[in-house]
């Protein structure tokens, strides 16, 4: 028994020896753990990382809305003064041109356009029946000195008809017609007339000039509506054709032009008053832009970075 436990006792140690290899397969199973510590690694990395970006990640986010905030507001405050000084400017370029156009308005001598001491109808009916008078005058004196001269009648009566004939045609001087009456005769209401007319298209020629005075005053129109009346139209075609003094043969026509005349300085004084006034708030606006500009350049430089 003692051999045989003898003999027995050492056959445990090949069951461990056996069972060790059992172990080791059991532990394979495990092997995995180290993944894991890789990925504690990486995790503990990233776990770094973003411990080192906070820094300078909320700056950046801040930063950002930052700079667009300031590039909106200088983007605006170059946009809308530039704008409003454009629009100011252009304005005021055009108003000038108007008025560098229609400045011979003010040039008109209205009361030469007026003709007030135009001869009227009246005048001249009344010079015409004297003048007939006259001519019946002479008439008779001329055919008593006939008759007389011929025997056909008495001498005295051809005498007086020779006297008589001289007389009259001696009132068909001015300077001796002066001397019995002061009233013009009837050619001289008709040169009058003439010669008013005449001075009044030297006139017109002279404030027409080559570019058209009527047809140029047009653009006024916005400042007096008036000028774009349809009595005005025959005026401004012919003023566009330059054929606007050679239609003013009759005083109506003149006076027609004068009133238009009168329509444009109304126009012309309204512009010039309006081109003042934009010129003042331009001039009264500069210094409150260059102000905002400041400001707005302060609060620029105050935004944080």
């Amino acid at each position: 028994m003692a051999q045989n436990t003898g003999t027995q006792a050492p056959a445990p140690a090949p069951a461990s020896s056996a069972a060790a290899p059992a172990v080791l397969r059991q532990g394979r199973a495990a092997d995995p753990a180290p993944a894991v510590a890789d990925k504690a690694v990486a995790v503990a990395g990233q776990g770094s990382q973003n411990t080192t970006q906070p820094s300078t990640g909320p700056n950046e986010s801040t930063r950002q809305p930052s700079d667009a905030m300031a590039a909106d507001a200088e983007d605006s405050r170059d946009a809308s003064p530039g704008s409003s000084r454009d629009k100011a400017a252009n304005r005021q370029r055009q108003l000038r041109l108007m008025m560098r156009q229609c400045d011979r308005v003010l040039l008109a001598d209205y009361d030469l356009l007026a003709m007030e001491k135009w001869p009227d109808n009246a005048r001249i009916s009344a010079a015409r029946r004297r003048r007939d008078l006259w001519l019946l005058a002479v008439f008779v004196a001329a055919v008593l000195f006939v008759g007389g001269v011929l025997g056909v009648l008495p001498a005295w009566l051809g005498g007086t008809g020779f006297g008589a004939l001289v007389t009259t045609l001696l009132l068909a001087l001015p300077p001796v017609r002066r001397v019995f009456s002061s009233r013009p005769s009837h050619r001289e209401l008709v040169q009058q007339r003439g010669q008013m007319l005449r001075d009044a298209r030297r006139h017109v020629a002279h404030l027409e000039g080559a570019d058209g005075l009527v047809w140029q005053c047009q653009r006024m129109a916005a400042f007096n509506p008036a000028l774009a009346s349809h009595s005005f139209s025959r005026l401004r075609e012919a003023s566009e054709k330059h054929i606007l003094v050679g239609q003013l043969t009759e005083r109506k026509y003149v006076r027609l032009y004068l009133f238009y005349l009168v329509e444009a300085d109304k126009a012309y004084q309204r512009l010039q008053q309006a081109f003042l006034d934009s010129r003042q708030q331009d001039l009264e606006q500069s210094p409150l832009e260059e102000v905002a500009e400041g400001k707005a350049g302060t609060d620029l430089k105050s935004v944080p970075s």
